[in-house]
């Protein structure tokens, strides 16, 4: 939750790590976006994801399901497939808890994934069409895949998959970029791209000075607090690819 919290502060959201039954459904109705993140979650934290959703549906708050680990334990799995029916706005995994999270997959190492990106494609398409939103799968390349669209965002670093956190903070960042999307009229597919864009081009820079994890840590939420949308643009390539 500190390293979220700490990632969303550095790009300019206002987190709030809002958990507790009683009061997250009141929450999401007032937040500008909600991430469910299913990393480590207790019955109450079960119960507080759904009382969220349902306050992010009544209230039109656009919100984000990160599917941790989906696949690779039954009671997420179960819980995360459930949900689906509430329409996530977005949806970001690696990719097999993309594929483990559409039934095509048995999932992958806990939460580090034994399938390819583009692999996981087919699986990202029939979630886009089943919850008419976004999916982002995470990767070596990240794909941002609609019903009607496939982006490729290539970015990102080596080391960005040994430091903790940094797929959470992904998920979250998906849903501040969401947020702000939806209030200012710009379309949820381009929201996602940008938040891996911006991402993705922390890491970049974070590894021309990082020695290892320990350093590259930092270094990535310096360079998220730091980067313009020029120097984005400048560091990562985006594509459009085909949707069929």
């Amino acid at each position: 939750m500190e390293i979220t919290a700490n990632v969303l502060l550095a790009v300019g959201a206002s987190p709030a790590m809002c958990d507790t039954p009683s009061e997250s459904a009141d929450f999401a109705a007032i937040a500008s976006a909600v991430l469910i993140n299913a990393g480590t979650p207790t019955r109450d934290q079960y119960e507080g994801m759904r009382q969220a959703i349902q306050g992010a549906t009544v209230a039109g708050t656009p919100w984000v399901l990160d599917p941790v680990a989906v696949g690779a334990l039954q009671e997420r799995t179960d819980f995360a497939r459930e949900i689906l029916q509430f329409a996530p706005h977005a949806i970001r995994g690696n990719a097999s808890e993309i594929v483990a999270l559409a039934g095509l997959g048995s999932g992958g190492r806990g939460v580090d994934a034994t399938d390819d990106v583009a692999a996981a494609l087919p699986a990202a398409k029939q979630l886009a069409v089943q919850t008419k939103g976004v999916v982002a799968i995470s990767g070596e390349s990240d794909f941002i895949v609609s019903a009607h669209q496939v982006t490729k965002v290539d970015s990102g670093h080596p080391l960005m998959p040994i430091v903790i956190g940094t797929g959470c903070a992904l998920g979250a960042l998906t849903a501040a970029y969401l947020g702000a999307a939806h209030i200012r009229g710009i379309a949820a597919h381009d929201a996602v791209v940008a938040a891996h864009a911006h991402t993705g081009a922390a890491g970049m820079v974070a590894g021309e000075s990082a020695r290892g994890p320990g350093s590259f840590a930092p270094a990535w939420v310096d360079a998220l607090y730091n980067l313009t949308p020029e120097h984005i643009a400048e560091l990562v390539t985006v594509q459009e690819v085909s949707s069929s």
